[in-house]
């Protein structure tokens, strides 16, 4: 791989930009927030229709959510997981009635059902997170838009922009200020895709009543309350990211990152101005990262949607069909997934690489490029070099550290890489035990196998120094390693 002058990968040369120019590295856009809310948790947030195969930039948008859990980890020291919202109100199928011209959709949800949409939640999805939360040491939850607009929070916040309706209406349609909200009849699930005939009747402490049109069915009215999960809101997307982003935001403990593609910077303006038409305090509006959109050679936005309008004869050239349909890699599940960690991985060494856009011909290259070394999957730790140097020379067996999610996934016979200041050593778990504390942790461990150099009450006031009690109260994790590979430059 050929060096540029300052000695950094030549693999990729990106201009710079007002973002990039402000970061030292892609991590730091969220140190502000983290530093205002000190929240317990961070979640990155990632949202994908349910309605076909993934391309490449949706999958590109989950690795980078997780790679930057993974980082944010280590990086402010607090507990991270990734959030997939499977939106599952995708629209299935659209009709048109001949005589009013008002057209009614059909939500994946009500075409298929809870079962069905678990199977192909499972189908696109599930090996591939599990895979990538293997490679992050990363949990992540599953959480469908239907279970999501059935909770108290979500509703309570939907009849809470009601009352401001007027407020946001223009935000939410710039065109015609009718807002999108569609309310399935309650005989077909069918609703009417624009919402032109569906108004809202009534609003007050006890909830609120709309009307609207059926195309089968005629005139049928709905209440909506917190309490009751029913009827179904199918609120269009500007909408549904308002009502998310404001329910999201009154967790305290909880700072929640909406990831998303590039192509959402231009949307996120008119979500922002609503966000302020609500009165929306500062610590609750939204963080959010939009990772690099993937261009076709045109420049448009990679879509399976232009695709599917127009035939597979204007595939363009440098779309391999995996691109489009990524079921279609020819090889497994993991080796796709350290495929693309290794590719969000290099456009995360730069912000300048990170905030931009990528044409499918460039990725295509920077594929080609990868190492054709194969892929250690290994638990990652940063260590301070004193004891990085302790397990180099094998006199440190025991590494200990807080018990958060990422420790709980360690067994015995896992990998773990050290890395400190560009040198990584690779070893094995031979075994672990779980404590309260890490007085209890000492009470049962060796003191030299934790630190051969330093007496029990040293190192105890050295970790104190390293974990506040909050952290602590994560509980402590004793992980016995013994040396796999010797140490190398990372």
């Amino acid at each position: 791989m050929s060096l540029s002058r300052n000695g950094k990968s030549a693999l990729l040369i990106s201009p710079n930009s007002v973002l990039a120019n402000a970061l030292l590295r892609s991590i730091d856009l969220l140190r502000p927030r983290v530093l205002a809310v000190r929240p317990q948790r961070i979640e990155f947030v990632v949202g994908t229709q349910i309605n076909g195969a993934p391309h490449l930039g949706t999958n590109l948008v989950q690795t980078a959510a997780f790679l930057l859990a993974k980082i944010a980890r280590r990086e402010f020291s607090i507990d991270t997981r990734v959030r997939f919202g499977a939106l599952d109100n995708a629209p299935y199928d659209v009709v048109l009635d001949p005589e009013t011209h008002h057209a009614y959709q059909q939500t994946y949800y009500h075409a298929l059902g809870k079962d069905e949409i678990s199977e192909l939640v499972d189908g696109y999805y599930r090996a591939f997170f599990d895979s990538l939360s293997e490679a992050t040491d990363t949990d992540y939850e599953v959480e469908t838009y239907t279970d999501q607009q059935a909770t108290p929070g979500f509703r309570a916040e939907f009849l809470r922009t009601l009352e401001r309706l007027e407020d946001i209406r223009w935000w939410m349609a710039p065109s015609h200020g009718t807002v999108h909200i569609r309310l399935p009849c309650p005989e077909c699930g069918w609703a009417e895709k624009r919402a032109d005939r569906t108004k809202l009747a009534h609003l007050d402490e006890d909830g609120a009543t709309l009307t609207a049109v059926c195309l089968d069915h005629g005139d049928y009215e709905v209440h909506i309350d917190p309490e009751d999960d029913q009827p179904y809101l199918d609120l269009a997307t500007l909408y549904r990211n308002l009502v998310k982003e404001r329910a999201l935001g009154r967790d305290t403990h909880v700072l929640h990152v909406m990831m998303k593609g590039g192509d959402w910077t231009f949307g996120c303006q008119l979500v922002d101005g609503a966000l302020g038409a609500l009165d929306t305090p500062p610590t609750q509006m939204p963080s959010r990262i939009f990772t690099p959109q993937v261009l076709a050679p045109t420049g448009a936005k990679l879509s399976k949607s232009l695709l599917r309008e127009q035939g597979k004869g204007a595939l363009p050239a440098d779309v391999e069909p995996w691109m489009l349909d990524t079921t279609a890699w020819p090889g497994t599940v993991d080796d796709y997934v350290d495929a693309l960690v290794w590719l969000v991985g290099e456009l995360l060494t730069d912000p300048k690489h990170f905030f931009r856009s990528f044409t499918v011909k460039e990725l295509g290259r920077m594929m080609t490029a990868r190492p054709a070394e194969p892929v250690v999957r290994a638990h990652e730790m940063g260590i301070y070099k004193r004891y990085f140097d302790l397990i180099a020379t094998g006199r440190k067996t025991i590494e200990i550290r807080v018990n958060d999610s990422s420790r709980k996934k360690i067994k015995e016979g896992s990998l773990i890489r050290f890395r400190c200041q560009g040198d990584q050593v690779l070893t094995r778990v031979t075994r672990v035990a779980r404590y309260g504390s890490f007085e209890e942790m000492f009470d049962h461990e060796s003191v030299t196998s934790v630190n051969p150099l330093a007496a029990r009450e040293e190192q105890l006031a050295n970790i104190r120094q390293i974990y506040p009690p909050e952290r602590e109260a994560l509980g402590v994790v004793a992980i016995g390693i013994e040396l796999v590979d010797p140490p190398r430059p990372a």
